[in-house]
């Protein structure tokens, strides 16, 4: 896998592959969302390695990685080469866990929360959540938490890089302000770190080792 710098130490979360064509054995990333997708296996896999029965709760954990591995790479390409990457035609392998391999194509569109907000989340997470759904009964406004848990996570870790902080910040909070995001929870304004408080819980804390993310609707964990 490759990345641009200086993006490349921030993890697998943010590399693509760049070969001039999809590598053997990827897939169109649409048919990660289409009936007799990956998704399902994905998800009890997840359940698996949580030891959850609930199926919702392995659902939601599936679908904040998925998120956080969309999120990262557009955004990390939006902050650092001012342009969205053209994900609609982007290719995948979804390994049973951790974050999928990616490949996408040269270009893209020029990146602000608009178009940003038009490739992730019209493009990529709307239909995954409609995917996620019709394997396990989660509520619309916690995949759309997910969705800006994942945000914010992205881009606090390319805040991590110096000089990248502002504008990945300034993205962020454009984007959670956008119609998409709106009301998914409370985010602190400009002029300090980004902070955000979801208004869901992921429910994580339901799995037998879990706790209450750092994010978390919630300040204690609510009776089962």
């Amino acid at each position: 896998m490759t990345a641009a710098d200086p993006l490349a130490a921030l993890g697998p979360y943010f590399a693509v592959r760049t070969d001039p064509s999809p590598p053997p054995g990827f897939r169109p990333l649409t048919e990660l969302y289409g009936a007799g997708g990956p998704l399902a296996a994905r998800i009890a896999e997840v359940g698996r390695v949580l030891g959850t029965a609930e199926l919702r709760v392995a659902a939601s954990t599936a679908h904040l990685g998925l998120a956080a591995r969309l999120w990262s790479v557009a955004l990390g390409a939006a902050v650092t080469a001012g342009r969205v990457p053209d994900l609609a035609g982007a290719w995948f392998v979804l390994p049973p866990q951790g974050p999928f391999d990616l490949w996408v194509s040269a270009g893209g569109v020029a990146a602000g929360p608009e178009e940003l907000e038009r490739a992730v989340w019209d493009g990529q997470l709307a239909p995954l959540a409609a995917a996620v759904r019709a394997v396990a009964p989660v509520a619309p406004g916690l995949l759309a938490g997910n969705a800006a848990s994942a945000l914010v996570g992205a881009a606090r870790q390319v805040g991590s890089v110096p000089g990248l902080r502002a504008p990945a910040a300034a993205l962020a909070r454009g984007l959670l302000a956008r119609p998409a995001l709106a009301g998914t929870g409370a985010v602190t304004p400009p002029g300090g770190p980004l902070g955000f408080r979801r208004a869901s819980c992921c429910l994580y804390y339901r799995t037998p080792s879990g706790g209450l993310c750092g994010d978390c609707v919630f300040t204690r964990p609510p009776g089962r």
